[in-house]
């Protein structure tokens, strides 16, 4: 295949011969009189040896712009680019290059703009780029999963929204039981010191140990309103860090 011309060509072609070889070897024998002769008997061994000569086999010559793959073959497969191919491409036909996505040109030295024409399928924009493309979006947009659709960005929540929503009510309700309670405590404390306004400090023996009792209970309500104090303390300090993302 793609043969332009069949020639008949010499070529030294070697080969091994083998030939009989006699090997003359001297021995003893009894001669007359009891003597001892010495003469030689002749053997024979094959020997081999290399030898070349000059055979005529055809010989093809391929057409221009073909070649061997290797010289065992006959037929002339492999095409020849006198300019090497680029970016990837192998050699398909004589000076003419099979070029991969993205390159075009006899070598695949020019680039392919995808962006030219309506098949990159990219919703907004297109840019090009060495031997492919990307899609990209405008502002306010940002890319979705499969590259080419544009979706809108979620807007951050406005100063007004946060305003407008205020503090929980969860908030609120935890804050007005606090204080109810806190009311209803301090009732109680001035229902308990009640007696211990006429009482004199010159005379505390006078006091009994029924008013010492009333006043340990005392005691123990005022630290219940500390603690209600410092959770309603907590409360309005989330609340003044509401405030301060509102304005923010």
């Amino acid at each position: 295949r793609r043969v332009c011309a069949v020639a008949p060509e010499n070529r030294a072609a070697t080969y091994t011969e083998s030939h009989v070889q006699p090997v003359y070897q001297p021995y003893l024998t009894t001669c007359q009189g009891h003597r001892l002769c010495s003469t030689y008997r002749t053997i024979y061994r094959v020997a081999y040896r290399q030898a070349s000569r000059q055979l005529p086999q055809p010989a093809a010559s391929c057409c221009p712009g073909w070649s061997r793959a290797n010289s065992h073959m006959l037929s002339c497969n492999r095409a020849l680019c006198w300019v090497p191919c680029q970016n990837g491409g192998t050699c398909a036909f004589p000076g003419r290059c099979a070029c991969p996505p993205g390159w075009t040109g006899r070598a695949c030295q020019t680039d392919v703009d995808e962006c030219a024409g309506q098949s990159h399928g990219c919703h907004q924009l297109c840019i090009n780029t060495a031997g492919s493309y990307r899609c990209a979006c405008r502002d306010g947009f940002t890319l979705a999963a499969d590259d080419k659709a544009c979706q809108p960005l979620v807007p951050a929540p406005g100063p007004e929204t946060i305003s407008q929503a205020g503090p929980p009510s969860e908030m609120k309700e935890e804050m007005k039981d606090l204080k109810s309670r806190m009311e209803a405590l301090e009732q109680k404390l001035q229902l308990v010191l009640a007696p211990f306004h006429n009482l004199m400090p010159s005379a505390p023996e006078d006091v009994g140990a029924d008013p010492i009792s009333r006043l340990s209970h005392s005691l123990q309500q005022l630290d219940r309103i500390d603690s209600l104090s410092e959770q309603i303390s907590f409360l309005e300090e989330r609340l003044e860090t509401c405030k301060c993302l509102e304005k923010a």
